[in-house]
């Protein structure tokens, strides 16, 4: 089986490194890698970790049987484009997927391009970026998401790499998966950025308090700003291929933000009670 990674980031990295790691004799998988930059393919040939690193992407594909885009989601549909008109260089009975963290967008680019496609998400990551970031334990015992699929693409194919990875395969729809990742994944992002930006000021305005507060910043402050330290390219393209879900979410976090402000203002002053039951609530839901 002929595999091309289009894409040898973190994430794509850590899929070929995790095959490698289930089929070191390479008796079952050939793996291909491409980028743009080609930086991270001549990394992965010198470990052995692909077989070829062809220069140009229709050398990638030629003969693939299994193309996994592994792009940020608006370079994905870029590659689906240019993917359209370059179908016959596949194996007969190819199948396409990615491993972008949104995939309503992906699926209706594909639909229009009449590629074999099943989407797919890995429900991993890091803050960290690129090849050398790559882990092949990364998608261990973690969700991959796997939707439903368009132009006879085969959702098998890209269960087979899922189970390979050590990953458990979940099937969604597209928008579903959106709606869930855009509460669980994406706003969160934001969130943390949204913080960062409140704590620390702007690029053209930095709030005089920070140095300060950083000579005092530990752990609480690590965790909710480690999302905002992450791959400020694929957060961008993130957001901006599922806004709308992620906008309703932000919403409701302003509001319940709202809700709080009110509490902490009370005119009669806080009520410590209340604060603690609020809080108390919030951690049985998140333990159960």
């Amino acid at each position: 089986m002929r595999i091309a990674l289009l894409g040898l980031g973190l994430i794509g990295g850590s899929v070929a490194r995790a095959l490698r790691t289930a089929d070191p004799e390479g008796g079952q998988w050939r793996l291909t890698a491409w980028t743009p930059s080609g930086e991270g393919p001549r990394l992965a040939i010198a470990e052995g970790v692909v077989h070829e690193a062809p220069g140009r992407l229709e050398d990638a594909i030629r003969g693939a049987n299994l193309v996994i885009l592994a792009a940020p989601p608006v370079a994905c549909v870029d590659l689906i484009e240019r993917l359209g008109d370059q179908v016959d260089r596949l194996a007969p009975g190819a199948t396409i997927t990615d491993t972008a963290s949104t995939k309503a967008l992906l699926t209706a680019a594909a639909r229009d391009a009449g590629i074999p496609y099943v989407g797919g998400h890995p429900m991993a990551g890091r803050e960290t970026s690129g090849f050398g970031a790559a882990d092949a334990d990364l998608f261990r015992g973690r969700p991959w998401v796997i939707t439903e699929p368009v132009a006879g693409g085969d959702p098998e194919a890209v269960r087979t790499i899922a189970l390979a990875a050590g990953a458990d395969p979940i099937y969604l729809d597209a928008a579903r998966h959106d709606r869930l990742v855009a509460a669980i994944s994406h706003a969160p992002l934001l969130a943390s950025v949204a913080l960062a930006e409140a704590v620390t000021g702007l690029a053209d305005e930095p709030d005089p308090w920070w140095p300060a507060a950083a000579a005092l910043a530990a752990t609480g402050w690590r965790d909710m700003t480690r999302l905002a330290r992450g791959d400020t390219t694929m957060g961008a393209e993130i957001a901006a291929s599922n806004a709308e879900a992620i906008a309703g979410v932000l919403r409701a976090v302003r509001d319940r933000l709202d809700d709080w402000i009110v509490a902490l203002e009370d005119p009669g002053g806080p009520d410590a009670e209340l604060l603690r039951r609020r809080l108390q609530a919030a951690r049985e839901r998140l333990e159960a």
